[in-house]
């Protein structure tokens, strides 16, 4: 028979792949081809971590997402995020490779349907509000004639030297104090709230302006921070809020004592009034100039910014990671000491049934119960003897009453007596000497006339 040789090819060769190699790969692969994406949807699950991220889940009516946002992403973030908010998150996709879970890294969080700085302003507003930092009872009235006037804004502003011009030339010998202070970018929230924060812990000025020049609202937000506004409710001395145009309305400007439309009225409206049209041309050309500086600062601020976060880009996600990674250590850790904790609560509500057989307060208000009824009663048998013993008393008072030799004299019957005693014999009492008498009522001294003997019948 004949007979057939087969040939077989070689197996592929085998990749074997750790939990962690793998996980490495999947994250790399996702990472090269979703690196900047925009997803909406709504807000699910908000927490916020010990470590200052915040986890929540962007879902839709049949899917959904986990999603994470670092701390050193969302600190830019002019809102607060919330459960129930229709957002649109622009991010990258990534891989939490101690779960094998994939993740949007979110970087930029925008409110649908409402700017993010509108809802952080609204959000910040109710709260406040709700504290009462907005209450018109607590606002205080500005001094009418003030001699110091401190001033928080920034020192190469137009608003300042609008300020001082109309101040010095209104009020002549005012003192004005400035403390510089950046009002807007990085930085500007802190120095603002230690100016604020230095005139009130000296009480120096008569009243505070704290302001600057108009400007869109994020060259304005400072002024809507919450740190701000709390310095300026628990700021001392009055403080006058002139942040912007006349139509621009920010935080401190509810929470200050007096609100100006402009920092050049501000400095119009704390100082007696004079009408003066030089005042509206010199605020006009500062406005000019200050609209032209702000704008080039803003310039300068976002070329800076922009190569500040392609540097630190990197780095923010690998100590993103390492902080994810607390965080679920953080989540067992409190796990275990909850049943810890659960456990040590059932031993002691045994040791404290075995303790309440050994109480000996039911036996002390037992022996409490006998003492005061055996005091009731020792009571009782005083009163009774008192009452017997009254009533053996009252008898032999009114047995001696009638021995009473005054009984007698109720009668009619008279005590006489003399200097030798109680006369019984009219012998006694001879003619010319003088007697006394004792009635049943008062007594009589008399002088005896004449004296009769029972046995002399003409006496």
């Amino acid at each position: 028979m004949e007979q057939f040789g087969f040939e077989f090819e070689l197996a592929p060769e085998r990749r074997i792949f750790s939990v962690s190699e793998l996980n490495a790969a999947i994250r790399a692969v996702l990472d090269a081809e979703f690196q900047d994406l925009w997803v909406t949807g709504e807000i699910s699950g908000l927490k916020l971590a010990a470590s200052g991220h915040y986890y929540f889940t962007l879902k839709e009516r049949d899917a959904q997402v986990r999603c994470v946002a670092f701390r050193s992403a969302h600190r830019y973030w002019k809102f607060r995020p919330q459960d129930g908010l229709a957002v649109l998150a622009r991010g990258r996709i990534d891989v939490y490779e101690a779960r094998g879970e994939y993740q949007l890294l979110v970087e930029l969080l925008e409110p649908q349907g409402l700017g993010a700085l509108q809802l952080a302003f609204e959000q910040l507003k109710k709260k406040l509000a709700a504290e009462g930092l907005f209450a018109a009872e607590r606002k205080r009235p500005l001094p009418r004639f003030p001699r110091r006037v401190g001033i928080v804004t920034s020192p190469r502003g137009a608003a300042i030297a609008d300020m001082v011009q109309i101040l010095t030339r209104r009020f002549p010998g005012l003192h004005i104090r400035l403390f510089p202070a950046l009002v807007q970018g990085p930085g500007s929230v802190e120095e603002v709230v230690r100016g604020i924060e230095y005139f009130s812990r000296t009480a120096w000025p008569d009243l505070i302006i704290v302001g600057r020049g108009g400007g869109s609202l994020e060259d304005l937000w400072t002024f809507n921070e919450e740190a701000v506004a709390r310095a300026i409710a628990g700021c001392r001395v009055p403080v006058v809020s002139a942040v912007g145009h006349e139509t621009d309305v920010t935080i401190a400007d509810y929470v200050a004592d007096l609100r100006a439309p402009t920092p050049s009225a501000a400095a119009e409206m704390v100082v007696p009034t004079r009408d003066d049209l030089l005042d509206r041309v010199q605020v006009a050309r500062g406005k000019a100039a200050q609209g032209l500086r702000y704008r080039l600062a803003m310039l300068e601020r976002r070329l800076r910014q922009q190569g500040i976060d392609r540097a630190l880009s990197v780095l923010h996600r690998r100590v993103g990671r390492h902080l994810q990674r607390i965080d679920e250590q953080e989540y067992r850790m409190r796990e275990r000491i909850r049943v810890a904790i659960d456990s040590r609560e059932r031993s002691r509500r045994t040791l404290e049934i075995r303790l309440r057989r050994f109480d000996v307060r039911p036996r002390l208000a037992s022996d409490r119960r006998r003492m005061e009824a055996a005091h009731t009663a020792a009571l009782q048998t005083m009163r009774s003897r008192l009452d017997r013993r009254r009533s053996r008393l009252e008898q032999l008072a009114a047995k001696l009453s009638q021995l009473s030799p005054l009984r007698i004299l109720e009668r009619g019957y008279a005590i006489v007596s003399n200097e030798a005693g109680i006369v019984k014999d009219a012998a006694e009492a001879p003619v010319g000497s003088a007697i006394h008498v004792r009635l049943a009522k008062g007594a009589l001294d008399a002088v005896v006339e004449a004296t009769r003997m029972d046995t002399d019948k003409n006496g």
